[in-house]
């Protein structure tokens, strides 16, 4: 009968499966669970409750979400996407190959400027599309328009993710050099492994380049036919 107490991940398959409100479905597992598992509906809401104000900085990205809807609402996207427009020989892989090098930077001084919610989608994927359609003279199909939302958010995550070692006290450095110091390389420093991610940054730009400038040459070619 103790298996009656794993209820509360079959409701969450049954509704994600379903389509259902994240939230509720989240809530109502976590109260069945705990209804099956012996206690009251008391006790279960005091769990929920600490558990919120404990973690309650975690949801303090959620206001970001109307604060974007209020800026494209305002038309950010258009006017992103005008400005770009209007800029000679502009296209999408120049765009991003400036945001490669801005994001990377901004990541190795800890620097938070970019997220897929709050900075690519509002601002650099509209810039790119219009810097793309620009260069090739003509509508984007549909299959360039999805490529071009891949290489936008694989550009924030190359920048996020591989740059971000070169801050000497970002966290994973830290856990870098205490694993490190744990295996016994005792004389480990956090420079000496931030300063070996500034070749890892360095070669993720520099590749980054080479796709996004492909990019431009295929648009190029497919623009001429």
């Amino acid at each position: 009968m103790e298996y009656i107490t794993l209820i509360g991940i079959l409701i969450i398959v049954v509704g994600f499966a379903l389509k259902l409100d994240v939230l509720a479905v989240v809530i109502v597992s976590g109260i069945v669970t705990g209804l099956v598992s012996g206690m009251n509906i008391v006790e279960v809401l005091e769990i929920l409750g600490e558990s919120f104000v404990s973690n309650r900085l975690m949801s303090i990205f959620l206001i970001i979400f109307p604060v974007i809807a209020i800026i494209e609402r305002y038309g950010l996207k258009e006017r992103a996407a005008y400005l770009i427009g209007k800029i000679k020989n502009a296209s999408a892989g120049k765009v991003l190959c400036i945001y490669s090098v801005v994001r990377s930077a901004a990541s190795a001084l800890n620097v938070r400027i970019g997220g897929h919610v709050q900075f690519v989608r509002p601002l650099i994927l509209p810039m790119s599309e219009a810097a793309a359609q620009k260069a090739k003279g003509e509508e984007l199909t549909e299959k360039e328009d999805e490529e071009i939302k891949g290489l936008a958010a694989a550009v924030e995550n190359y920048g996020n993710f591989f740059a971000q070692n070169v801050f000497p006290a970002s966290s994973g450095v830290v856990l870098i050099q205490g694993t490190l110091v744990g295996l016994g390389f005792k004389d480990m420093t956090l420079s000496m492994i931030s300063s070996s991610a500034i070749y890892i940054a360095l070669i993720s730009v520099a590749l980054t380049f080479v796709q996004v400038l492909w990019f431009d040459i295929k648009m190029k070619k497919g623009g001429n036919k």
